[in-house]
């Protein structure tokens, strides 16, 4: 079941955020998510952000902020079980348009995106962490 985020579920979700960074980010330093992990806490219940939820257990979650794609995470046990797509096509439902980042380096990201049909627009450089990154957009 895909729900919004209760104040309640922030635990589990920031556990799913930091894991999935780690593991799918393996050429950003540990660090950099841990610096940013209580800026992240603090934003996440004032955006838009719906849970992935089965069995009593928070397996998965998107972010949004308007029209732009946070992030979409998955608890890694739970990965490749079509959790991503569901939450994909949640977030299509609602809207015309979507945008977000990705980096370049995270070709199984780039390439899922590009199966829901997500469009390359631009290739820029994270200036936080200095990785190139695409930016992609997506329209019914």
């Amino acid at each position: 079941m895909i729900r919004k985020m209760k104040f309640q579920d922030l635990d589990a979700v920031m556990k799913i955020w930091l894991d999935s960074n780690e593991q799918a980010h393996d050429f950003v330093p540990k660090e950099y998510w841990k610096d940013h992990y209580e800026q992240v806490r603090d934003m996440l219940p004032e955006s838009e952000v719906y849970v992935y939820e089965a069995e009593g257990e928070i397996q998965g979650f998107a972010g949004l902020m308007e029209d732009y794609i946070a992030g979409i995470f998955v608890a890694e046990k739970f990965r490749s079980k079509g959790i991503g797509k569901l939450l994909m096509k949640y977030l299509k439902e609602r809207k015309q348009k979507l945008s977000l980042s990705v980096y370049v380096k995270n070709q199984a990201a780039v390439r899922f995106y590009q199966r829901e049909d997500f469009q390359i627009r631009t290739e820029g450089v994270d200036e936080a962490t200095g990785e190139a990154e695409y930016e992609m957009t997506w329209e019914r």
